[in-house]
């Protein structure tokens, strides 16, 4: 890869931290079984948490896209989406294990989140600007892999820096979670210290450029005829579609992988770690190996072939009681997460117009965060309702199923 295309990648190794530990493997954990009165109830309330996340995603990503696009600012709203993200990150510090923090640890995650998504808006949109048509493929999917890296590689100082030492060596009370309330504080830190390189390769276009008010009227504009214009571009239409379903299932699949596992197999915080450590290796050589022929297979078949395994093998970790060969099935499973979403940005990137590729990777964000609320709504209340961890998570099975089915009617290769 170029220089300008590994400077991108490492974006990828920067943000990967806040989804994997705060999102999936250990701040989730911690919310449900140290914050939130008991691990059912956790479930629940993150559910609703990620779901007021999902709607101001949904609501903000299209537009600030097409204000991107207009107005040539795609680096300066990617390091504003970057610094919100590490600040409200950072500030999960300060939620102690006590019920009565809830609201600020559900508060802090939910800003944090709006901002991590909103910056991958941007930050996919500069796909096209690193890697030629013919290189989408294994450019995206290396990156993914070198994210699920990162995540890794956050997760592991984690464990050995903060969570695993007693007594901590940096003066941390056990007592109070204060050795994995600093992991969030560490995630922080790691998006600051790794995300800068994209900002110096990729910059915006020299001025003269709009002004914010001129960019935010042109970029409406823009908005508004991409949304107009999809009903002449069928193909594009059922790709979203697809997407809002199978993203939907997959965002709620990271969102409470950690929970279930956690309060299904009364998982600890160390062994979540490993887990997650385990389970980001096999992504991660997932998506980077998938990258390394997606251009020869094609990124639509790469998209089916990984939703067609997950769908069998998350039914399998659904039903099974043994925890090793839970931890065997999720171990599996990994393999085909990233390479879903890697040829899905491919994907759009390839179906995009030039001139108009941030506004699109706005609706690309929309059509898998539209109905994000949905996938934790439907979750949340399935737990509610039966008491049941595993009914809850059957429902993710449901939205891959359903985003498959719809991408099957798409035609690979073609833009309208």
């Amino acid at each position: 890869m170029t220089r300008k295309a590994w400077a991108w990648a490492l974006y990828d190794w920067a943000n990967s931290a806040f989804p994997t530990v705060v999102s999936t493997f250990v701040i989730a954990a911690y919310f449900a079984q140290a914050v939130a009165p008991d691990p059912a109830s956790g479930q629940a309330m993150w559910g609703w948490m990620q779901t007021t996340a999902g709607l101001a995603i949904a609501l903000l990503s299209p537009v600030l896209g097409a204000v991107a696009d207009a107005g040539g600012r795609r680096r300066i709203m990617l390091l504003l989406c970057t610094v919100v993200t590490s600040v409200f990150t950072g500030l999960i510090w300060f939620a102690e294990p006590d019920p009565s923090h809830a609201l600020w640890a559900l508060a802090c995650v939910g800003v944090a989140t709006v901002g991590f998504e909103l910056g991958t808006v941007f930050y996919n949109s500069m796909l096209p600007q690193v890697a030629p048509p013919e290189r989408l493929g294994r450019v995206s999917g290396l990156a993914w892999g070198l994210g699920y890296a990162g995540g890794l590689a956050c997760l592991a100082v984690s464990l050995v820096l903060l969570v695993q030492p007693n007594p901590s060596p940096l003066g941390l009370d056990r007592e109070n979670a204060e050795h994995v309330r600093a992991t969030a504080v560490l995630v922080a830190l790691w998006m600051i210290a790794f995300g800068w390189p994209v900002l110096l390769a990729l910059p915006d276009p020299p001025p003269p450029r709009p002004g914010w008010g001129e960019a935010a009227r042109n970029g409406l504009a823009e908005i508004g005829s991409v949304l107009r214009g999809l009903p002449r571009r069928p193909n594009m239409a059922r790709f979203l579609i697809a997407r809002l379903f199978y993203t939907d299932g997959l965002n709620t699949l990271f969102a409470f992988g950690a929970i279930f596992a956690a309060g299904v197999f009364g998982m600890g915080f160390e062994e979540i770690l490993l887990f997650g450590i385990a389970l980001n290796v096999t992504a991660g050589l997932g998506a980077a190996g998938f990258g390394l022929i997606e251009d020869r297979l094609g990124a639509r078949q790469t998209i089916l072939a990984a939703l067609a395994a997950m769908i069998v093998i998350g039914t399998g970790l659904v039903v099974v009681e043994n925890k090793a060969l839970f931890w065997a099935l999720a171990l599996v499973l990994g393999i085909f997460m990233g390479p879903a979403q890697s040829a899905s940005r491919s994907f759009m990137a390839a179906l995009a117009p030039p001139a108009e590729v941030s506004a699109h990777f706005g609706l690309f964000a929309l059509s898998g965060r539209i109905t994000g609320f949905l996938g934790p709504a439907v979750l949340a209340a399935v737990t509610a309702m039966t008491g049941s961890q595993r009914m809850g998570m059957a429902t993710v099975l449901v939205f891959l199923a359903v985003g498959a089915a719809v991408m099957l009617t798409v035609r690979p290769g073609a833009r309208h």
